[in-house]
């Protein structure tokens, strides 16, 4: 079986998450959308609010697992037994960012195989701080979050 790791806080997902998702689990047998805990980072949503918002957005999507996990990457990617870890970029300066951890990773651990994904074009500008800041000025977030991480939002920003 062929196991890929997707990690990230996603607070909260969105639809450039879920394309980079979706596109993953057509050549991996199975992806764990690795919801990570990001102490530089507050969150809008708990640990368990983003967990469950991505498995109901992914429900369609066979082959998706979700967890969460603390600590070194490289350790959770041991303790799945996983194949690769999948990381989303949308920029030169997201990749300058992912190729220095994917070295660090690798450098921790050899068989920690790296895969690059940028999502489609129509989401390559969505990040999780935009749509946030979008839909804390009441902006029209139908094209960028599926409709449960909508109600989800406007029930927690009011």
């Amino acid at each position: 079986m062929n196991i890929a790791i997707y990690p990230g806080s996603f607070d909260p997902v969105h639809n450039g998450h879920l394309d980079v998702i979706e596109r993953a689990s057509k050549i991996c047998d199975k992806v764990i959308v690795a919801v990570a805990v990001n102490r530089s980072k507050s969150g809008l949503f708990t640990m368990e609010e983003r967990v469950d918002l991505i498995e109901k957005a992914t429900e369609g999507i066979s082959g998706i697992e979700v967890k969460s996990f603390e600590g070194l990457l490289v350790n959770f990617f041991q303790k799945e037994n996983a194949d690769a870890v999948i990381r989303g970029i949308r920029a030169v300066s997201d990749f300058e960012y992912e190729f220095q951890m994917a070295l660090m990773n690798r450098s921790l651990d050899e068989e920690l195989e790296t895969i690059f994904m940028m999502p489609s074009q129509e989401n390559i500008y969505l990040s999780s701080r935009i749509v946030k800041e979008v839909a804390h000025l009441n902006g029209n977030i139908d094209n960028f979050v599926p409709p449960v991480v909508k109600a989800a939002l406007q029930e927690k920003i009011g």
